[in-house]
């Protein structure tokens, strides 16, 4: 008699990302559900339950899992404004990627995600600021958070609003008209 070993750990929770990501791919975001997610990695919703409080956050740390996380790789091109459009750029290169029936459906659902996953860009932005200040490019780091997040909030309303992939020229439009302007104004 043949036993399976059972999975545990990050086994567990890369074969559940995958499990995640692939049915987004093949229902997409309006069809994918955590029963038939755990049916495809051959478990119990109830495991999905344990460790993400919905779909939206599952979707999420599938993406974060297969396109890894901006707050992990934090660009540091020397250059605030940059850096910001490498975040821009990242944002906008996976909406391309995921398509708009992803996006939106994030979007549509986001009062349900836990406040962290907004509140990590504003951390991501706090540290290209300070950078930049420490560079000398702008006089202070304290930037108030509205500033701070204008452009990946702006860049976000561009995504709902859109199913079209979001031109460069309005990622550059959103730090050189909107928020470096505000960085330096502050």
């Amino acid at each position: 008699m043949e036993q399976t070993q059972r999975r545990r750990g990050a086994e567990l929770e890369a074969v559940l990302l995958d499990a995640a990501w692939d049915e987004l791919l093949e229902s997409g975001y309006a069809g994918l559900t955590m029963e038939r997610v755990a049916a495809r990695a051959h478990t119990g919703k109830q495991v999905l339950y344990r460790r993400w409080r919905n779909r939206a956050e599952l979707v999420i740390a599938a993406m974060r899992y297969r396109a890894g996380s901006i707050v992990e790789d934090i660009p540091d091109t020397g250059s605030l404004r940059d850096d910001v459009l490498a975040v821009l750029q990242r944002m906008a290169d996976r909406f391309a990627s995921l398509g708009p029936d992803i996006v939106h459906g994030l979007l549509a659902e986001a009062p349900d995600l836990d406040p962290e996953v907004s509140s990590r860009m504003t951390g991501v932005m706090a540290t290209i600021v300070r950078r930049a200040a420490a560079r000398g490019e702008i006089p202070t780091a304290d930037v108030p958070d509205r500033v701070l997040t204008a452009p990946t909030n702006l860049l976000r309303h561009e995504m709902l609003f859109t199913s079209e992939p979001v031109a460069a020229s309005t990622l550059t439009s959103l730090v050189d008209d909107v928020f470096l302007p505000l960085v330096r104004a502050t």
